[in-house]
């Protein structure tokens, strides 16, 4: 791996724990975070680039939102 991405996964998990520590969520916030933090930990697996990491974390967003509506 190179150290961009690495520092994309670590960016795109250190989103995820930092999301997964809110209280009081709805379950449609929820599962919008957890598609936010699984979306972007995919991104920069896959491409290896912040973009690729911020664009994966926007579309799990959008599809974890979609889920609990």
């Amino acid at each position: 791996m190179t150290s961009t991405r690495i520092s994309s996964l670590i960016a795109g998990l250190a989103v995820a724990a930092s999301l997964g520590a809110c209280s009081g969520m709805t379950p449609r916030e929820h599962s919008t975070a957890v598609g936010a933090g699984v979306g972007a930990a995919a991104g920069a697996i896959l491409t290896g680039t912040p973009g690729g990491t911020a664009a994966g974390a926007a579309v799990g967003g959008v599809v974890g939102n979609q889920i609990k509506r």
